[in-house]
This record gives structure tokens, C-alpha cells and sequence, in this order.
């Protein structure tokens, strides 16, 4: 993305950190103008034309009885079956993402003998790491300040060999994370992950949950078969490789509050509410 539209990012996250924290106060749109030092009119424009909707109209589904209301309500995520194993997992041919994982010899050499390509890239949802091994996405984590990507990598696949060329990868950028404005073409995303089989059924579950809609730790342990798992689910969900294709943000506490995220609070408010305004728009 352009360098305006990453400044406008950080401007919206500042907006929604505002937005939340005071919603009971119902906050101005010169409240929030003034957090990014815009005008009115200049900040009404910048933040619908991110969002699709109105700062107030964004807000509403950030609170606590709209999240309340998507658990009520629910997904049927039970309706699937995650009984095939390992070797059966993650083919799952009628979703946009399509989640293979490794073989056991393939986790245990950790990548050796692999090449994976990465890059950092901008995104309406900021700054993140891209990587694949065999044009499938095996990395995509949103970046702070302090990351490194290359310790990241080194961490996750500790033995592949590393080639940065974002140049080969920006057309999956495009496909992830379209400009505003722009429609990518709906082709499958290939995603290739190391885990458990645990771990695996767990975010094979999560790529049934909708795009805007949110459900608890315990609808997807329920999902998967077992229902006393729940904190092993959040286990799984906080280590998931994949950031946004398998969206874990859409996992939140059974009481309606967004609970934690491993790329940042703010983020995933910004997601789930994009996400919420796109849908519903």
C-alpha cells in the first residue's frame, strides 16, 4: 500500500482506541477528529472511506452487546466434521483457504531442505510479514515496531533456507489485502502449516466461522469434539501461524468481551469491525 494509506491506519487505530475507551460517553465525531488532528470533514471521509461506515455506526459493533448478540445468535461450526486425521486434514475444497499441514518428517526437520520466500508488506490493517515455502502461504504475521522479520522466520522454520523477493509475493498481497476500492479475483489461498493434529483441527475449525461473525473458545472446542478443551483451544488459536486467513480474531470470550490477540487488541478490533461494517454494509 501507499505510504498515505499505512499514516491512515495508524490514524483509524488511534480513533478506535478513543472510540472504545469512551463509547459510554458516545464520543463526538470532533471528540475523534481531534485524537488525529483533522478536521470533521477531512477525518468523516478518511475513516469511511477505509471502513465503509461512519465512525459512530464502526462503534456499534465494537461493544459488548453487539458481540453478545453474535454469540447468541451463533454459527454452526458443529455441523462440520474434523474426524479425518492428519493425513485428511485441511483440504478443504469449498472454502476460500484451502489449510494443509506438514507431514510428521516435515515437522520435525523444522523446513530443512525448504526455500521460503518472504516479504513485509502494508496492509489496511498494518505492516505485516508474508512468507511461503512452494507458493503456499506458510507465515502471515502482523508486525510492532521492535519485530524482526528474519527472527520471526528463523523461529517458526528454523531450518529453511530464507529468500526475501517481495517482488514474487505481491500478487498474493493483492489477493489478501486488496486496495480500497478494489476487488481481487476469489481464487483459492493455499496455506501450509506445522502443528499438532490438535492444533490443526482447531483452525480447520476456525475457517468455518463467516466473515462478521464472531463465536467463543468454547462454540469451536465444542466444534472440534471436545468440549472440555476450551483452554487448549485458546492455546492453539494464540499460536496460529497464519494471521487473518485463518482468523482466529474471530474468537472471543463467552461473556462478549474481545479477549486477547497475539498481533494486539487494537488490531483485532479493527479487523472484526471491518469486518462487521463490510458484511453488513
Amino acid at each position: 500500500m501507499q505510504s498515505d494509506q499505512v499514516f491512515t491506519y495508524r490514524q483509524i487505530t488511534t480513533a478506535i482506541e478513543h472510540l472504545t475507551a469512551h463509547f459510554r460517553e458516545q464520543p463526538s465525531l470532533a471528540s475523534l477528529a481531534g485524537q488525529v488532528n483533522l478536521s470533521e470533514f477531512h477525518f468523516q471521509r478518511l475513516f469511511s472511506e477505509w471502513a465503509g461506515v461512519s465512525p459512530k455506526k464502526f462503534g456499534q459493533y465494537l461493544t459488548l452487546s453487539y458481540a453478545k448478540e453474535q454469540l447468541r445468535t451463533g454459527v454452526p461450526l458443529a455441523e462440520a466434521a474434523y474426524g479425518a486425521g492428519l493425513s485428511g486434514t485441511g483440504r478443504l475444497h469449498d472454502l476460500f483457504v484451502r489449510l494443509e499441514g506438514v507431514t510428521p518428517g516435515e515437522f520435525k526437520r523444522g523446513g530443512q531442505g525448504l526455500q521460503l520466500v518472504y516479504g513485509v508488506f502494508e496492509s489496511r490493517f498494518g505492516a505485516y510479514l508474508l512468507g511461503t515455502i512452494n507458493g503456499k502461504i506458510c507465515v502471515l504475521h502482523f508486525l510492532q515496531e521492535a519485530d524482526e522479520p528474519v527472527d520471526i522466520l528463523n523461529r517458526m522454520w528454523p531450518e529453511a533456507t530464507l529468500h526475501h523477493d517481495p517482488a514474487a509475493l505481491q500478487p498474493l498481497t493483492e489477493q489478501i489485502f486488496p486496495a480500497i476500492g478494489v476487488s481481487a479475483p476469489i481464487r483459492p489461498l493455499h496455506v501450509l502449516v506445522k502443528g499438532s493434529p490438535f492444533q490443526l483441527k482447531v483452525w480447520e475449525a476456525l475457517l468455518r466461522i463467516p466473515e462478521g461473525r464472531l463465536v467463543s473458545y468454547d462454540a469451536v472446542a465444542e466444534a472440534i469434539g471436545q468440549p472440555a478443551a476450551s483452554r487448549a483451544v485458546g492455546t492453539a488459536i494464540g499460536s496460529n501461524p497464519v494471521g487473518y486467513l485463518i482468523p482466529c480474531h474471530r474468537v472471543i470470550r463467552k461473556t462478549g468481551l474481545f479477549g486477547g490477540y497475539r498481533w494486539g487488541l487494537v488490531r483485532k478490533q479493527a479487523i472484526l469491525g471491518w469486518e462487521a461494517a463490510h458484511v453488513n454494509g
